[in-house]
């Protein structure tokens, strides 16, 4: 599966289904399901930051692509 890589991540809220996401490339903080980030992630709790890997089409469905 192809995967998109969000530098500077971090997560900042938690819910049971997913992450809040902080980065720079948003204006915002994004919501992001469990279920859409990728094994390699180096952010998937809260308080991890650093690089966000997500499945490709979750990104191109939020226009990140």
């Amino acid at each position: 599966m192809s995967k998109y890589t969000i530098e500077d991540a971090e997560a900042v809220g938690e819910t049971p289904k997913g992450l809040w996401i902080s980065a720079s490339e948003f204006d915002e903080n994004v919501f992001v399901p469990y279920s859409q980030i990728h094994d390699d992630s180096e952010v998937y709790r809260v308080g991890h930051d650093g690089a966000l890997v997500v499945n490709e089409w979750f990104a191109e469905q939020r226009g990140w692509v």
